[in-house]
């Protein structure tokens, strides 16, 4: 069977943005993405894997992170893996979903829904390692349950007073749900590499 053509090429991918400068040009939550780099936390044992991991023959030398401004998933996930970047010296590129929708639909969640972030492993001749979709399986699993109490605990409530009340339980989770990203990411390159 024939590998998949990407429309991700050594090109496209270059011609992504920094995360420096995918922040400079961020109109929306801009604060936020501040705080949770500032907040990020890597291990030691997480830099030392990394690095390694980013320094293999084979190894993951590139990241492509697919997102838009306004998702509380990127906002947790982009910055933590931008942390790992810089720690690592992997190559960090960044692409707005709703501009690159050709890149969006290679990554659909289930086949069809475009959930982001989406983070995508690369070695340094652009083949793809692995990639993540959206968020970890703790998160939506507390995300689940922490909406049917609000639904529960407030009935009659519309979708907005729902939501409002959501990110009130959901805040306190997100540096928890971040470092859940960041072992979920190792996992995966883990196995892939056999590291």
């Amino acid at each position: 069977m024939a590998e998949k053509t990407s429309v991700v090429t050594t090109e496209r991918f270059a011609s992504g943005m920094t995360y420096q400068e995918y922040i400079g040009q961020v109109a929306t939550n801009k604060e936020r993405f501040e705080d949770f780099y500032k907040n990020c936390q890597l291990s030691s044992d997480d830099k030392a894997f990394f690095s390694k991991v980013a320094k293999m023959p084979n190894g993951a030398a590139k990241v492509l992170v697919l997102g838009e401004a306004f998702c509380p998933d990127v906002l947790r996930g982009m910055p933590a893996v931008a942390r790992i970047a810089e720690a690592s010296g992997m190559e960090m590129r960044v692409f707005p979903r709703d501009k690159h929708l050709d890149i969006m639909n290679e990554f659909l969640k289930h086949g069809q829904f475009q959930s982001i972030p989406v983070m995508v492993f690369y070695t340094k001749d652009q083949h793809e390692l692995c990639h993540w979709i959206e968020r970890p399986e703790l998160a939506d699993k507390e995300q689940a349950q922490i909406e049917a109490d609000v639904k529960k605990a407030n009935p009659g409530a519309t979708e907005q007073e729902i939501r409002t009340k959501m990110r009130e339980h959901t805040g306190p989770r997100q540096l928890a749900w971040q470092q859940e990203s960041i072992r979920d990411w190792r996992q995966m390159l883990a196995k892939k590499l056999g590291v």
